[in-house]
């Protein structure tokens, strides 16, 4: 079970106003939270739909794109129950407001943890409904007809009888003189005609001409460039530096001082990276300057045997271990582990005494605003957030700590300033995901058949900083998410150790969250008793998922298309991998080896997912391709490495990520479904690693447990 299903958040996906306004732009169309007294009030400004008397129906985007789909999903959502098609329709990112555009399942302006679409499935189809339900109401009055004489169509209301048209934009006006219905039908599964289809991304054209607007192409009139060193040692501070060397160089107006960092303000982003080389910069390096990775992984080894909190206590796993030992135990070590997103972190301010712009692309606006009026004293209705498209995210925009740093060095600035990380920077000064490790202990009965489950985690706990909402005394949930297995053992203990990273290094979400820390303990674990059984692990698994019908069907599907049955090529291995979380399912088997060279070779990775209700199944298709990427970049070389306190990696020759040559051939396979829609953005990764090191044992006869893949350990049985 997902953390998603466990807790109950302040805002109700159920308790929503719909509102109405008539504007200088048209109707408008929107949700917002209702007030906890009070009677619903009949018009609201804030909106997801605006239609005008003449020109495209707008949308207005609730969560952020970046690169996962969701402009065009939310898109179809909304064309859905209004009757039109997406070449109708033009797309607006939403301002910073959580009080109108909060993920219901969140209860803030938050786009991650794969609940975008999970979120709003239901408010987005209300909002389009309604504005449905009253145009037609507004044509029927008009024509003094009954309503449901008429229907939508394509942005029209049509009264068939009379052969009478009148498209939206007419009706806008008499629409908006309506009473808003806070009750609507919504059109069901079988008469959807844009929801299920593969239509065409909406924000690819722009990205292919090349006038996308970034956050790292923001430019406002007059902006100059900051280029910025922050203290590379956890921790530390600025102790001393010299400006004239940076000064001197041609195009450099000033260097700015914070505690922790420098930065160099020019006419240009080149001249500004010149004149903070030029820089000698003496750091304080604060109580971590000695720490080591072999340090950080020592403290998390000790931890394993440390005091923890329980979990999930099911059965009697005491009794159970006594009565059908021996206890196998398996120890999985995972890494340190950086986002590296495609765009480095950035953001662009101009703080006035009256106000302030910020232009970002953050996951969090909300977030974003606040914080900035932290820092800078002002109201947080004098932050105005532009928000722009995000070159990737994957959790690290889901911190406000760049634009923390952004706006202490633009209050030194006179006018706009656009600070740009580096890619050292970035990956140096990353919200990692730390150390997790995890101690697993199973014992079986006399058919080989698991009876007792206990699951160690240990890790730091994320959420009580980011989202206090999903811990539970003193637990995690998300570092806990599946730590119990979906499988059936009548007895199950999962306890949490809480091991935090050393102040100053900053942890956070990492694309997958809990599921990656342990899918592939869980995974791992679940094979190798296959393997003492001397039982085919898809028949183990088959038999202890008899319970979890989708989960098995998914299964089921991988192993269909994947060849099970069939022996792999001459050195080629299989492994699966499950996953349940997100409100989706996934199967993923990885067919790998070991080459003729010695060299590690991946064939060919299927996975099949049952997500629910699919809304564009391109969308599925690609973000199972991109997770299983990510997954297989984290597997191969995903490892920060820490000296001095510091991290070591830098950029992509230290810190690689899968190239195009590398890139199995990748198969994604949707189960059909009319359940509630799941989320996809994570669900490819966590079975990535655990299938593949699956595989390579029935190649090597050798368990692997930590990761990333030490090939120097690979050979041949």
């Amino acid at each position: 079970m997902s953390i998603h299903d466990k807790v109950t958040l302040p805002v109700s996906r159920r308790h929503f106003l719909i509102g109405a306004s008539l504007t200088a732009s048209g109707l408008v169309i929107g949700l917002r939270p209702a007030p906890s007294s009070a009677a619903p009030e009949a018009f609201e400004a804030g909106a997801f739909i605006r239609i005008p008397a003449e020109g495209k129906i707008v949308f207005v985007m609730p969560s952020v794109e970046m690169g996962q789909g969701i402009y065009t999903a939310v898109a179809m959502l909304l064309a859905e129950e209004l009757e039109v098609s997406l070449d109708q329709v033009e797309l607006e990112h939403a301002p910073a407001d959580p009080a109108l555009y909060a993920n219901p399942l969140l209860g803030d302006q938050i786009t991650g943890g794969s609940l975008a679409i999970r979120g709003v499935y239901e408010q987005m189809r209300k909002a389009g409904a309604t504005a449905r339900v009253m145009l037609v109401n507004a044509a029927a009055r008009g024509w003094d007809v009954a309503p449901e004489t008429c229907t939508a169509e394509a942005g029209q209301v049509v009264h068939a009888a009379s052969n009478r048209r009148a498209a939206y934009g007419s009706l806008v006006e008499a629409a908006a003189a309506q009473a808003v219905p806070q009750e609507v039908p919504l059109k069901p599964a079988t008469s959807f005609k844009v929801i299920g289809q593969s239509v065409r991304r909406l924000d690819s054209p722009e990205k292919v001409n090349g006038s996308a607007k970034f956050g790292i192409d923001a430019r406002p009139d007059g902006v100059s460039y900051a280029a910025i060193a922050l203290c590379p040692h956890f921790g530390g501070k600025l102790r001393s530096l010299e400006d004239a060397p940076a000064l001197a160089v041609k195009g450099v107006r000033q260097v700015v001082r914070i505690d922790d960092a420098v930065a160099v303000v020019a006419d240009n982003t080149g001249a500004a990276r010149k004149g903070l080389a030029a820089l000698s910069i003496d750091w304080d390096p604060g109580p971590n300057g000695n720490l080591t990775l072999a340090d950080l992984e020592g403290r998390a080894e000790n931890a394993i045997e440390g005091s923890a909190l329980p979990h999930i206590n099911e059965g009697d796993v005491e009794k159970a271990e006594a009565e059908h030992g021996p206890v196998h135990e398996f120890v999985y070590r995972l890494p340190i582990l950086t986002h590296t997103a495609m765009e480095p972190l950035n953001c662009t301010l101009h703080i006035r005494s009256d106000g302030c712009e910020v232009w970002v692309g953050t996951q969090v606006m909300g977030r974003a605003r606040q914080a900035v009026a932290d820092v800078t004293g002002l109201p947080v209705d004098k932050v105005v957030v532009h928000n722009h498209l995000l070159g990737g995210g994957f959790g690290r925009r889901l911190d406000v700590d760049s634009v923390i740093v952004a706006a202490k060095i633009a209050q030194q600035v006179d006018g706009p300033v656009k600070v740009t990380w580096s890619r050292e920077e970035d990956i140096r000064h990353d919200c990692y995901r730390y150390l997790n490790y995890s101690k697993v202990t199973a014992t079986l009965d006399a058919d080989g058949m698991p009876v007792s489950w206990r699951h160690r985690v240990i890790g730091p706990s994320v959420m009580a900083r980011w989202l206090p909402a999903f811990t539970r005394d003193g637990i995690d949930l998300d570092i806990m998410a599946g730590a119990e297995s979906p499988y059936a053992i009548a007895n199950k203990y999962t306890d949490f150790v809480r091991h935090e990273a050393p102040d100053g290094m900053l942890t956070g979400n990492w694309r997958g969250v809990g599921a990656t820390r342990n899918i592939p303990p869980v995974e791992g674990g679940i094979d190798e008793l296959a393997h003492i059984a001397g039982v085919d692990p898809l028949e183990y698994r088959r038999r202890l998922l008899q319970h979890k019908p989708r989960l098995l069907g998914a299964l089921d599907l991988a192993a269909e298309k994947a060849g099970w049955s069939t022996a792999p090529a001459q050195g080629m291995g299989r492994g699966i991998a499950v996953a349940e979380d997100f409100g989706s399912f996934a199967a993923m088997i990885a067919e790998a080896g070991i080459a003729e060279d010695g060299s590690l070779k991946i064939d060919r990775i299927v996975c099949a997912v049952d997500c629910g209700q699919v809304i564009n199944p391109d969308t599925v298709e690609a973000q199972i391709q991109s997770g299983i990427v990510y997954g297989l970049s984290a597997a191969l070389y995903g490892r920060i490495t820490v000296e001095n306190g510091a991290v070591v990696e830098g950029n992509f020759d230290d810190s690689p990520v899968l190239r195009i040559h590398e890139t199995p051939k990748i198969e994604v396979h949707i189960v059909p479904s009319s359940e509630a829609p799941g989320g996809i953005g994570e669900i490819g990764t966590p079975g990535v690693a655990p299938s593949l090191l699956n595989a390579l044992f029935v190649v090597t006869g050798k368990r692997l447990r930590s990761l990333p893949i030490d090939q120097s350990e690979l050979r041949r049985v």
